[in-house]
Formats: structure tokens, C-alpha cells, sequence
């Protein structure tokens, strides 16, 4: 059995969490939850960087972050399922899931800011900055989200935990500037089970 490090509120989890539904590798893979914060929690221990996720192999070996474990479980899963083969639709996901990743990434320090610095210490143009990649990104999401058809590859999963995670910390402001993302969220949500089932609580 595999073992997951994870939190039920981290986007990136999410991601996958939402892999290992749609790869039905669910009964191979043990759901951990990890405290980030406590010095002796084993996520330092098999992720020097004590973050995740981190997929620890039934060999002991471990992966990190989230685009070398999705990579991994469409390995597991025979390949070419949530990874396309074909190299232009590869590097088109691929692409895809490292813009998303990229918003999420500007998205979670958003959080930290606030979590983490006392309110007189915040630098606002730190935080403008961060909000700036989103919204570029979302504006680049609105034009170029692909169509879903078949089982969603990479790119779709990162994109979907993206607005995911927009309504979970950011109230879901990006719904009435984004309307073809807002549409295409709903679509995915629609046809997708595990979306549902992923989301984080309250």
C-alpha cells in the first residue's frame, strides 16, 4: 500500500486526489494527513522540503510534488490516460498544468501572507504581485480552456483545483469576470464525480 501525505485543504492534493479517482487506483493508496507545522510529522522525513503532497512507493521511495505524481499514477494506470502520448497534446496538458499551478502557487502565498506576517508587517506590492499572476492567468484561462471530452487529462485537473481553490480562500470573485471558465468549472464539476467528492472542508 502507498502511502499519501495530505491535507484535505491543499489544492495540490487535490489534484491528486482527483488523479488517483479517475485512474481507479483508490485501493492502492493510503490518505495520511500531515501536520505541516509539527516538527516531527514524517512528511520532513520522506519530503526534505516538508510539503505536499509526497507519495511514498510501497518500496519506500518517494515522489514530490504533484506533477511527478500524476505523471507516476498515469504510469501505474498504464499510461496515456490523464498524460496524453501524443507529443503536441503532452506538452499542450503539460503546459496547461504548470500555468494553473503557477496561479496556485501565487494564490497560496496570497494565504500565507495573511496567515503567517502580522497585518503591519504585509508588503502590499508583494501581494499585488501575486494577485497580478492570477489574474493574468485566469484571463489567459478564459480564451484557451480546452474542451472536455474523454477522461480529463493533467492540464484540466490543475485547472479545475485552480478555480477550485479561488472559491475556497477568494469567495469565487473570479465567477462573474470569467464566465466561459465559470461555465467550463461547472461543466467539469458536472461530468466529474471526484470534484465533488475532493472538496475541502467547510
Amino acid at each position: 500500500m502507498m502511502i499519501l501525505h495530505s491535507s484535505p485543504a491543499s489544492p495540490f492534493v487535490r489534484k491528486v486526489r482527483i488523479a488517483i479517482a479517475l485512474l481507479g487506483l483508490g485501493d492502492r493508496i493510503e490518505m495520511r494527513e500531515a501536520d505541516l507545522n509539527a516538527a516531527a510529522d514524517p512528511v520532513r522525513r520522506d519530503n526534505p522540503l516538508g510539503k505536499i503532497p509526497a507519495l511514498v512507493r510501497e518500496d519506500g521511495r518517494v515522489l514530490y510534488d504533484s506533477r511527478v505524481i500524476l505523471d507516476y499514477l498515469d504510469h501505474l494506470a498504464g499510461g496515456g490516460r490523464i498524460v496524453p502520448r501524443e507529443a503536441e497534446a503532452r506538452f499542450a496538458a503539460l503546459t496547461l498544468q504548470a500555468l494553473c499551478d503557477g496561479a496556485l502557487d501565487a494564490s497560496v502565498l496570497i494565504v500565507y501572507e495573511g496567515r503567517y506576517r502580522p497585518k503591519e508587517m504585509h508588503v502590499a506590492a508583494w501581494i499585488e504581485r501575486q494577485a497580478a499572476k492570477v489574474e493574468r492567468a485566469l484571463a489567459a484561462l478564459e480564451q484557451t480552456a480546452p474542451p472536455l471530452s474523454g477522461t480529463p487529462h493533467v492540464g484540466q485537473i490543475a485547472l479545475v483545483c485552480l478555480l477550485g481553490y479561488r472559491d475556497f480562500r477568494f469567495d469565487g470573485g473570479w465567477r462573474s469576470t470569467y464566465p466561459r471558465l465559470h461555465a467550463w468549472h461547472d461543466a467539469f464539476a458536472a461530468a466529474v464525480p471526484a470534484f465533488a467528492s475532493t472538496a475541502p472542508p467547510g
